[in-house]
C-alpha cells in the first residue's frame, strides 16, 4: 500500500504542530501499533525532544501576539519537519521515493503553517484573549486525532486533510483584512517601543 496518504497527512499535521506529529507517529512506533513509522522517529531522545517541545508550543500558542512569534520562528521549522517525516516514512514503506515524499510534506506543511499563522494573526486583531485558547486547544485535538485516525485509515484521513485544508486557504482569503489589521497593530507598536527607547536616552 502507498504511504502517499499518511505522507500528505502528516504534512498537513506538521504545518500545525510538528512536534505533535513527531511524538505520536514515534509513540505508535515504539508500541508496535503501526509498522510504517520508521525507528528514527522512535528513538527515546527523539520522543523526549519532541515531547518537551510540544509542552512549549502548548504554552506560547494560547497566549496573544506570542503565538504570532512562535508561528514567526516555525516558518521554516515546521515545513522542515514535514519534509522530514515524510521522507523518514517513504524510505520506512519503500512505495514512494524520499525525495517525491519529502516534497509533499513540506510543500503541504508550508500551506497548513500559512492557515494557522495567517488565522492567529487576524483573532489576534480581536481585543479579547480567549479565542487563541480555543483555537489552540482544537488545532491540537485535531491535530492528535487525525494523525491517530490516520495510522489506522490512511486514505480517509487524507481526504479530511485536503478538505480542512482547502477550507483553511478559503477562510484565509476572507480574513485578509483582520490579518493586514494586524500586522499594522504590530508595526505601530514596535514604532512606539522605538521611539519610546528613544526618549530614554540621555542628550548626546
Amino acid at each position: 500500500m502507498s504511504v502517499l496518504p499518511l505522507v500528505f497527512t502528516s504534512g498537513w499535521a506538521s504545518g500545525v504542530n510538528a512536534y505533535a506529529v513527531v511524538l505520536l507517529l514515534g509513540f505508535f512506533g515504539a508500541t508496535g501499533l503501526s509498522d510504517e513509522v520508521p525507528e528514527a522517529l522512535q528513538r527515546p531522545e527523539v520522543l523526549i525532544t519532541a515531547g518537551v517541545l510540544f509542552l512549549c508550543e502548548a504554552v506560547a500558542d494560547k497566549i496573544p501576539y506570542v503565538d504570532s512569534v512562535w508561528d514567526s520562528v516555525h516558518t521554516v521549522i515546521r515545513p522542515a519537519a514535514g519534509a522530514w517525516v515524510g521522507a523518514l516514512l517513504a524510505g520506512q514503506s519503500g512505495s514512494l521515493s524520499d525525495l517525491a515524499a519529502g516534497a509533499i510534506g513540506g510543500s503541504t506543511a508550508l500551506a497548513s503553517h500559512a492557515v494557522k499563522a495567517g488565522t492567529r494573526m487576524a483573532v489576534n486583531s480581536s481585543p479579547e484573549p480567549f479565542s487563541n485558547v480555543i483555537i489552540s486547544v482544537a488545532e491540537d485535538l485535531g491535530v492528535g486525532g487525525l494523525v491517530t485516525f490516520a495510522i489506522f485509515h490512511p486514505e480517509a484521513a487524507a481526504i479530511i486533510a485536503a478538505t480542512l485544508l482547502v477550507i483553511g486557504l478559503t477562510a484565509l482569503y476572507f480574513l485578509a483584512s483582520r490579518i493586514r489589521r494586524f500586522l499594522r497593530r504590530r508595526a505601530q507598536r514596535r514604532e512606539e517601543r522605538r521611539l519610546a527607547g528613544r526618549a530614554g536616552w540621555p542628550p548626546g
